[in-house]
């Protein structure tokens, strides 16, 4: 393939400076000429648009000044350098030719060595300029590959470290995926609302999404001759299983302490700690109330009980989607946040459909 020459445009209207520029850089350079800046301009837009533009400030229709102020106000052509040729020689008159997006003058009359010189290394510099952004953004291109890879390893093994606890109860399947769209669902619906706008952004929804799989992580620790016991569990029975939340928030602590302070992992074990909790104050472990439960675990909390009631368990038979919605909606204000409630009633036919999609 054939090096690309340069192409550089000569705007001026006395053919005397025409003929000279030419002659001068014909030998090296795709040279064209625009009398005036109505031509130059279209020049500049079309399909093979200059690498330089010498442009003389004096011309009878639109000065140079303009003519450049405008190459620099449209993203097709900003980018290409300007060189004035002008007379003028005054401090102002250089000042406001920068001011307007030139990168350099030559005086009138003109000497062939400083011309060749300049429009040389202006070339070589917008060169090095593109070359570097172009690196610019292979670089950013890798960074983004390389954290989209991070992103997909830390969701792997998220997910493997929910199926963990999951799996032990062979009939919640697809329990965890369900549950991380109902609270992203949730959470899409209340960002607009007063009461949560300041917390549901964009990032807190993703690592939301995120974390949630891992809302019953502490299930390990609970033993099987409980966690699978089709019947009622006993007192000790029941005070072993509520510590699961207790288990699950301390267990991503410890990782926290051991990887460094992260959002997500803060977001996870506040949700993993929290969604059992109640807006009486009657639940576990901490009998937290109302609001001093943090958002993640209210959410948390309809999302898991609307997919235990419809979820068939060692326990009991699945509820059907019409009266896992009623029991909830009883449960406004005593188990739920009604905020959440109000959401949850008005979505309730996509918390079904997303139940359709990962059914088990």
């Amino acid at each position: 393939m054939e090096d690309h020459v340069p192409k550089i445009l000569v705007v001026d209207d006395e053919n005397f400076y025409i003929d000279v520029l030419v002659n001068l850089l014909q030998d090296d350079y795709q040279v064209s000429v625009a009398k005036n800046g109505q031509s130059a301009l279209k020049r500049a837009l079309s399909s093979s648009p200059p690498d330089l533009i010498l442009l003389d400030v004096l011309m009878p229709d639109i000065d140079g000044y303009e003519v450049c102020r405008q190459l620099k106000a449209d993203s097709r052509t900003q980018s290409i350098p300007v060189i004035f040729l002008t007379v003028k020689s005054e401090v102002d008159d250089e000042i406001k030719g920068f001011d307007v997006g030139a990168v350099d003058y030559i005086s009138k009359p003109m000497s062939p060595p400083i011309v060749k010189s300049r429009v040389k290394n202006h070339l070589m510099l917008t060169q090095a300029r593109r070359v570097l952004e172009d690196q610019t953004k292979l670089l950013e291109h890798q960074v983004k590959e390389r954290t989209l890879e991070i992103s997909r390893t830390q969701d792997v093994a998220i997910y493997c470290m929910a199926s963990l606890a999951e799996t032990r109860d062979n009939e919640t399947g697809y329990h965890i995926r369900r549950t991380q769209h109902y609270v992203r669902l949730l959470s899409e619906f209340l960002k607009t609302h007063p009461a949560f706008s300041s917390y549901l952004n964009e990032k807190t929804i993703s690592l939301l999404f995120k974390s949630a799989p891992l809302h019953d992580i502490g299930k390990v620790g609970v033993p099987d001759r409980i966690l699978l016991k089709p019947g009622k569990l006993d007192e000790d029975e029941w005070r072993q299983m509520k510590m699961h939340s207790q288990i699950g928030h301390d267990a991503l602590f410890q990782a926290e302490k051991e990887l460094g302070s992260s959002s997500f992992l803060e977001i996870a074990r506040e949700i993993a700690l929290t969604h059992h909790e109640r807006w009486d104050g009657k639940g576990y472990p901490n009998g937290l109330k109302g609001t001093d439960i943090p958002v993640s675990g209210r959410l948390m909390a309809i999302a898991d009980v609307y997919d235990a009631l419809i979820s068939k368990r060692v326990y009991k038979s699945a509820f059907t989607h019409e009266n896992a919605v009623n029991l909830i909606i009883e449960e406004k204000g005593t188990h739920f946040d009604p905020d959440v409630v109000d959401a949850f009633e008005q979505l309730q036919n996509e918390f079904q459909r997303i139940a359709m999609t990962f059914q088990d």
